[in-house]
């Protein structure tokens, strides 16, 4: 009898203990935890995008700003961000996923400090330059390496939770820079990102080394610990170590596939094509100058910050919807609706300038379009131009289209900077929404026109497709 007792008494251990392990599972919360500190780099790049659009008036005001040195305020983090982005390839192959992040985060708070310190119109614009580099290494390093971390089922997961941790990071700095508004401290809307700089900082010290980059240096023992550490199951490690090391066996030759084969320059066009409409659309108009904005629509300064705040909480719930809808809905559907909504959000708010602001009706109704063209865009061009930029480019060449995909989007994004606020002297306000009404209608016919869809289909197939010569449309389904 006592033995019975004693056996039922194992059995509710092991019981117990099977329960435990399924309500904490310690592999998961250590890719979760690890996934969390890699994407605080999308953070920081979000606050470092967002801070700006509250410090820029109280900034100009102070050291007598002109126009074109406003715009070069805001656009010198581009440029610097270019720089980063052309370097962060040769940074995280020579140093490794880990070192190139722990460089960008010490880069991220020299130049949020440096920002915040600033004694003058050029200074500020060197320290944004700073800033604008550890926004590029971190905008490329960051996703490799949460993709070289995950597993293959959150993968995906993990790769969006950086864009996710970007508007994240804009919202939190709208929120800040409404807050300090009413001192008009804009030293402190800067370095107040410096706190979560050094929280990043510090936290990417303990993370794991990429796996695939210790297999690529040779260190084969360490990268199997480390794959060991994130995976449940020992047989899992060792397949997945034998397939970086397949991988492998495909050299990136990129400059000289793209010198010699016209079908990778298709890709690498079709890649700088959908990085160039994606900032073209117009959204770092409203993430940079969302004050100004408002201010020609008769905003109060109080009232322009909030309603900035708002618009940045809009921009990062809609993210969410990308997210789960792209494998459901495909590439396509969805770049459909999002250029849609933002053609007609943009051409209605330029309506609405033209016919006059005065009314509150008016004024509440232009932030509603702004609210949704942020929508329309974080649901389809932010997050989805990233995934088809890394679907469609062939094995042999991807690091090489990916970083000139790259490389655009912040040219690009620097043009749109720069431009802005002289476009609104020339053209005026509802001229210029005008016009980014009608880029984001041309989008939606080269969407139609040369954008595959690639819902479901293998990257294999995809190269298959491209470098048979197949029309770059029709290259998914």
């Amino acid at each position: 009898m006592s033995d019975q007792a004693e056996t039922g008494q194992m059995t509710s251990d092991v019981d117990d203990d099977d329960n435990a392990s399924s309500i904490f599972d310690a592999t998961k919360f250590k890719i979760v935890a690890i996934g969390v500190i890699a994407a605080l780099a999308g953070l920081m790049s979000g606050l470092d995008i967002g801070v700006v659009a509250g410090a820029l008036e109280p900034f100009g005001r102070q050291f007598h700003a002109s126009t074109i040195a406003l715009e070069w305020v805001v656009s010198s983090m581009m440029a610097g961000a270019a720089v980063g982005a052309v370097s962060a390839g040769w940074l995280s192959h020579s140093l490794g996923r880990k070192r190139s992040l722990i460089l960008g985060a010490a880069v991220f708070v020299g130049g949020t400090i440096g920002c915040a310190l600033s004694w003058s119109v050029p200074s500020m614009i060197v320290f944004r330059v700073v800033m604008g580099v550890a926004v590029g290494i971190s905008a490329f390093t960051a996703p490799l390496y949460l993709s070289e971390i995950a597993s293959e089922e959150t993968r995906g997961a993990m790769v969006s939770t950086y864009q996710l941790m970007v508007t994240v990071g804009i919202f939190v700095a709208f929120l800040s820079d409404t807050y300090f508004s009413y001192t008009n401290d804009w030293r402190m809307m800067f370095g107040v990102a410096g706190i979560p700089a050094i929280l990043f900082l510090i936290g990417v010290l303990f993370l794991p080394y990429s796996p695939r980059w210790l297999i690529i240096q040779g260190r084969h023992k360490e990268a199997r610990q480390v794959l060991l550490d994130l995976r449940d199951d020992p047989l899992e490690a060792a397949q997945e170590i034998r397939a970086i090391r397949e991988q492998l066996q495909t050299k990136q030759n990129g400059f000289a596939l793209f010198r010699t084969n016209s079908n990778f320059r298709r890709s690498v066009a079709l890649g700088v094509m959908l990085q160039a409409m994606q900032q073209l659309a117009g959204i770092n108009i409203v993430m940079y100058y969302a004050p100004k904005i408002l201010e020609a629509a008769h905003f109060d300064a109080h009232s322009q910050m909030w309603c900035t705040a708002i618009i940045g909480l809009v921009n990062m719930l809609a993210t969410f919807v990308a997210v789960g809808l792209v494998d459901r809905w495909g590439r396509k559907p969805i770049l459909y609706s999002g250029f849609t909504i933002m053609a007609l959000g943009m051409a209605f708010l330029g309506v609405l300038l033209n016919n006059g602001m005065e009314t509150q009706s008016s004024q509440i109704i232009a932030v509603f379009l702004l609210m949704v063209f942020c929508a329309g865009f974080a649901m389809s061009a932010g997050p989805l131009m990233w995934v088809l930029c890394s679907e469609i480019q062939p094995l042999a060449g991807r690091d090489f289209g990916i970083s000139i995909s790259t490389l655009t989007n912040w040219v690009t994004n620097l043009a749109v900077g720069v431009s802005f606020l002289s476009l609104m002297q020339m053209l005026g306000s509802a001229g210029t929404f005008w016009l980014f009404a009608a880029l984001n209608a041309l989008f939606l016919v080269l969407t139609i026109l040369f954008v595959p869809e690639t819902k479901g289909m293998s990257l294999a197939k995809i190269e298959k497709r491209l470098m048979k010569g197949t029309k770059l449309r029709h290259l998914g389904r």
